[in-house]
């Protein structure tokens, strides 16, 4: 028993010691505003006045979003899609589709290495 007793004490001291409050890393540069108070308070009136809060629950930035591109044209640009769409979130996420697609790419002429004026 006397030996649990002890290395517990042993235990406890090891891990007791004194805690240091250390002054914050940063935020200790002093500020200096660059926009005067009545530049801040205009901005803030033209805010209020516009009506729309982004950080409030009940905003809805598609409230008045209205777009110039028809149904059918989303369709079909969603039916010419597809196969790709399939293969790019496929279970190997696109590598089989991506190295059987027969596109032509112009190489390189830089190389690691190659000094900037050489051409």
């Amino acid at each position: 028993m006397n030996r649990i007793a002890l290395a517990s004490i042993a235990l406890a001291s090891a891990f007791a010691g004194s805690a240091f409050a250390e002054s914050p890393i940063y935020g200790n540069d002093p500020f200096t505003g660059v926009k005067t108070r009545a530049d801040v308070q205009a901005e803030l009136a033209t805010y209020k006045q516009a009506g729309v809060n982004p950080w409030s629950t009940q905003y809805n930035p598609l409230k008045y979003f209205k777009s110039t591109t028809t149904r059918e044209a989303v369709v079909s640009a969603y039916l010419m899609s597809r196969d790709e769409v399939r293969a790019q979130s496929g279970e190997d996420s696109g590598s089989a589709y991506l190295a059987q697609a027969r596109t032509i790419s112009v190489p390189s002429r830089t190389l690691a290495g190659t000094p900037v004026n050489a051409q």
